[in-house]
């Protein structure tokens, strides 16, 4: 008789077998401690415990394994807190900045831990918007990295106790003499009051503010504020080198405000234009309808000849033929919009900042695109203090220094010096209170680590008049102190910063204070002000006059230019530990994991540079950097570019050796500290390749992928700006019929489908982040890209036009026209398309699948069932919009990607995951799910109301980010939902579905992009 097949009863009779401890020793051996030997296989093992805690099995596991996880008290729970639920997650409004990125956000904790950021939308500022700096940064709560504890001289492991350190400091306090606090800005009116109090207890202390991207001759232009900007009231745009989508002052806010001037519908044809004058192709030069590049020397310049046009002085033209017209249409356009009008400018020389705030003055915009009762307080850093102080501590004249989340040794172009001053001993007295052992604080006699700002009370003030506060999430993780709290006790106030911080308040919130309090910490924000006296009636301290003299006799510049520049995801490089950051690609070159040397093609032909080609940048200075060479559309010619926020020493596992630092390339011109200089370029001969997430520049003609038109044709016609059913198809593929042999899904109950506004979309990645951190995407490093196995369920392909078509066949050849048509042109105009799963009601992938691991779902779902996935990859090959991932490795739990991910191999890193959605083993295809765990938590909401969920209550983590609406999710069964509105025809008449020839029917559909161009500007992308 055939004898029935075994299975196992239970875990003790698994980890017995003889072929468990095979594969797990074969898979997991070089990394499991070793604690005895196997009796059957002679091998050694680690008993269960190691080993679940090893897969990481969640919090539960880890505190069954003893682990050090510094939270204790894993479900159930004998005595339940009362804001805690298991299964179901909190979310607490609360504020993050790091003295760089102002957001107002909503964190979402499960069972007391926070894993998500969420906009909030009760914010006037961002309005529900969201960075993707912020919503990567509930990672850094769990970053391995931090201190645990006080310690002293460097050594994180000679942990001291508090009250030691206290009464040492104190002491040494009291004889130091001349004491400088060096922080980045500060908004917090309460911190600045703490800061104060401090100096009131130790008398010849000042506090300086610095930032690593400086806007000083921004606020020295503009009487020490920067101006409440508004892009929102602006018909007419025109930018000098700020990327105001991207990274400069307020993005998220100016981002919210620029698109509501951008979205287009049948009731409303109108759009601003938006003029961008700049050396480096930045994402808001590639959302720009008039776009320029100009040399880093010709910016004041092109500054200078709008003034005159516009202001009334007199001036020759300008060389630059195509910038002499550029700057003529501008002022035109600015002239006829008056104070719709508005010119900003991302420079740091104080004389062309005097001249574009002369140009605001004239077009009389102040009330309108500048708003005077409301400026932005985001950038308060004085780049002349800053040098005097590290001139002073270098001559020690100096005798405390404390750093409060600074870190000048590193984004400090004179870092060095200061380097040299702290290891010198030139400070009796060195603290830091940052976080981490990072190069600056490394190098201080005392380390007493600031709290995470999630474990943290505070206060902010980003814009005059608008008030926000943040709250503390989690119990803190390890032995840290408030900053604030630990200045405090320094100066002998025994209150909680808590208590401090209400007192602070009791001015603004009135009689009932406690039910103001609990109202503004329950929205996150308020209105009012607790800044002092404002300083906006301050005047210049240029005149325009002499601005413009200055700029005219600047002299003349020879040679290569560099241009260094800020990157949306990294920044200027305090966060660049994050590993979700360091793999966000950025949205104009979709590079990874370090920065390059940006050159222009013709450069690169001249010299015989090859993409990836390692040259040698040397400056004026003396400073050397070597990196590889990637040919960037757009970059001015006769100019380079590259991004600082690279080339950490000591940041972690993740950011340490990623790139090369270039903040000492920066040089000291009119008052304020300049990213631009010239250079020299020489090949080293070596090569190092580039991780980019996307190699192809262009769509070659293929007009079914993407669409575009113009405004002046969507305003003669709007059903003919995109094409339908005569949509042009791929050489070899049929116009789609009405015969199919599929047979058609009947959606009974729900049908979601998503649609994307391409003319809302400036690519700027939050979506890219906000799928990774809500859906548990693996990072997988720079290698892995490089061989093209990124993981992220959501990219944006950025489209490049080129001047060459189809129609150059029977010109030029057809294989010529080929070649020619993948290359961009030298100024391209730009297309962001974010591309996921579409869910396709015919989707080629469900067909393939041997082991029906992807199947269609009764609501319009792709689904992947990934305990069924055996890894054929069949569907992947048979997706036309290659949007499947394989997992190649265990991403979280191997060995050979524990310095990639960093915190995240720990078990404290995995507190950030979400348990709503499964952590997939290797092996298994994956890809976007539509955030499926969202969509049924808002139908159990639903069906316990005995109701329909209603529009707007499910929302996908993409849609929630984005903070310009460019992605709406929906019921299409709902007639009444948003996106069934969008996808009428009578009122959305833009929409397309990418590749439709296919006929593969998908459930996403995209808005054709609108360009405020002129007619003999038009330049399709192809």
């Amino acid at each position: 008789m055939q004898e029935s097949p075994k299975y196992w009863k239970g875990i003790e009779e698994l980890e017995n077998s003889p072929e468990f401890v095979h594969n797990a020793l074969s898979e997991f051996g070089s990394f499991m401690p070793v604690k005895e030997r196997h009796a059957s296989t002679d091998e050694t093992v680690a008993p269960r415990r190691d080993f679940l805690k090893l897969m990481g099995f969640g919090l539960a596991a880890a505190t069954l394994a003893s682990c050090e996880a510094p939270v204790r008290k894993a479900i159930p729970y004998l005595n339940k807190p009362e804001e805690v639920d298991p299964g179901i997650a909190n979310f607490y409004a609360s504020t993050y900045f790091t003295g760089q990125d102002y957001n107002a956000v909503l964190i979402k904790t499960r069972e007391g831990r926070p894993i998500k950021l969420e906009g909030n939308p009760e914010s006037p500022i961002t309005r529900g918007g969201l960075s993707a700096r912020a919503q990567a940064s509930v990672l850094s709560l769990y970053d391995s990295e931090r201190l645990q504890a006080f310690t002293k001289n460097g050594d994180r492991n000679a942990k001291i106790d508090r009250d030691q350190i206290d009464q040492e400091i104190r002491t040494a306090l009291a004889s130091a003499g001349r004491i400088a606090i060096v922080s980045p800005t500060i908004i917090s009116p309460t911190t600045k009051r703490a800061i104060a109090e401090f100096a009131g207890r130790f008398a010849g202390t000042e506090h300086v503010m610095y930032d690593a991207h400086s806007a000083s001759a921004l606020l020295r232009a503009n009487g020490g504020v920067v101006p409440g900007y508004d892009f929102g009231q602006a018909s007419v745009i025109v930018s000098f080198g700020a990327d105001f989508l991207g990274t400069w002052i307020s993005p998220v806010e100016y981002a919210t405000q620029y698109i509501t001037n951008r979205k287009v519908s049948s009731d409303k044809k109108t759009m601003s234009r938006h003029f961008q004058f700049e050396t480096n192709m930045s994402l808001t030069g590639s959302n720009a309808d008039v776009r320029v590049a100009v040399k880093p020397s010709e910016h004041g310049k092109a500054v200078l000849a709008l003034y005159n046009k516009l202001v009334g002085g007199s001036g020759a033209a300008l060389q630059n033929q195509a910038l002499n017209e550029a700057i003529n249409k501008a002022a035109a356009e600015l002239r006829a919009a008056g104070s719709r009008g508005l010119v900003v400018c991302g420079s740091n020389d104080v004389a062309e900042q005097t001249l574009v705030a002369a140009i605001n003055a004239a077009l009389g915009n102040s009330g309108t695109t500048i708003n005077p009762n409301a400026p932005s307080l985001v950038r308060q850093g004085d780049d002349q203090r800053m040098l005097n102080l590290i001139n002073a501590i270098g001559q020690g004249q100096v005798g405390a220094v404390i750093f409060y989340n600074a870190n000048p040794v590193y984004d400090h172009p004179m870092g060095d010096q200061l380097k040299q001053a702290l290891q010198g001993k030139k400070v009796g007295l060195t603290i830091s209170l940052n976080p981490t052992l990072d190069e600056t604080g490394s190098l201080c006699t005392y380390q007493c680590p600031d709290h995470h700002w999630m474990e943290s009370w505070n206060d902010y003030e980003p814009k005059r008049g608008f008030l926000s506060l943040s709250q503390p999430v989690i119990t803190p993780l390890f032995k840290t102190r408030q900053a604030q709290e630990t200045l405090l006790t320094w100066a002998g106030n025994p209150n909680t910063y808590y208590n401090y911080l209400r007192n602070s308040w009791r001015g603004v919130l009135g009689g009932n204070f406690q039910g103001g309090w609990d109202k503004a910490v329950h929205d996150g924000v308020a209105t009012g002000t607790l800044s002092g006296a404002s300083a906006a009636q301050a005047g210049p301290t240029m005149s325009a006059d002499a601005a413009a003299s200055a700029i005219a006799s600047a002299p003349a510049v020879s040679g290569i230019e560099l241009m260094i520049y800020e990157k949306v995801g990294v920044g200027n490089g305090c966060e660049a530990n994050n590993p979700w950051l360091q793999e966000l690609p950025d949205p104009v070159s979709k590079a990874t994991w370090g920065n390059y040397v940006t050159v222009p093609r013709a450069m690169a032909v001249e010299q015989k540079w090859e993409q990836g080609d390692v040259v040698r940048v040397t400056t004026g200075k003396g400073k050397i950097a070597e990196l590889p060479v990637l040919i960037q559309p757009g970059q001015a010619q006769g100019t380079i570019g590259i991004a600082l926020g690279y080339g950490r020493e000591k940041a972690g596992k993740v950011a340490d050796k990623v790139g090369a630092n270039v903040y000492p390339m920066m040089v000291l011109r009119n008052g304020g500290l300049v990213g631009a200089t010239t250079a020299q370029v020489a090949s080293t001969g070596a090569r190092q390749p580039i991780a980019q997430t996307q190699t192809h520049h262009t769509i070659m003609d293929r007009k079914p992928v993407v669409q575009e038109s113009t405004l002046a044709q969507y305003r003669e016609n709007p059903k003919e700006v995109t094409e339908y059913d005569k949509i042009a198809t791929p050489e070899g593929l049929e116009k789609p019929n009405k015969v199919s042999l599929w047979q058609d899904y009947e959606y009974k109950n729900h049908h979601w489908g998503m649609a994307i506004d391409l003319n809302s979309c400036i690519g700027c990645g939050s979506c890219v982040i906000g799928c990774q951190v809500e859906n548990n995407v693996a990072v997988v490093g720079k290698q892995e890209v490089i061989n093209r196995r990124e993981m992220h369920w959501m990219r944006i392909d950025r489209y490049y036009s080129s001047d060459a078509h189809k129609s150059d066949f029977e010109t030029k050849g057809k294989l010529a026209t080929y070649a020619a048509m993948e290359d961009p042109s030298d100024n391209p105009s730009v297309i962001f398309q974010p591309m996921l799963c579409q869910h396709c009601n015919h989707a080629p992938c469900e067909t393939v699948c041997p082991v029906l691991a992807t199947t269609h779902s009764s609501e319009g779902l792709n689904q992947m069932t990934y305990n069924r996935c055996v890894g054929t990859r069949y569907c992947a090959n048979n997706c036309p919009y290659k949007v499947r991932r394989f997992n190649w490795f265990s991403y979280y739990s191997n060995e050979k990607f524990e310095t990639v991910n960093g915190h995240m191999f720990t078990d404290l890193g995995r507190m950030v995951l979400n348990p709503d959605v499964t952590v997939r083993a290797r092996g298994v295809m994956e890809k976007c799910s539509m955030c499926v765990q969202r969509i049924q938590l808002g139908k159990l909401e639903a069906k316990k109301q005995k109701r329909r969920p209603k529009d707007g209550e499910i929302v996908t983590a993409c849609a929630q980010s984005c903070p310009t609406q460019a992605i709406v999710f929906g019921d299409m069964r709902d007639p009444e939902s948003r996106i069934s509105k969008i996808l009428r025809r009578e009122d959305g008449e833009r929409a397309f579905h990418a590749l439709d020839a296919i006929n593969v029917q998908p459930n996403i559909a995209y808005l054709t992009k609108i360009r405020n161009v002129e007619k003999s500007a038009e330049k399709p992308v192809a």
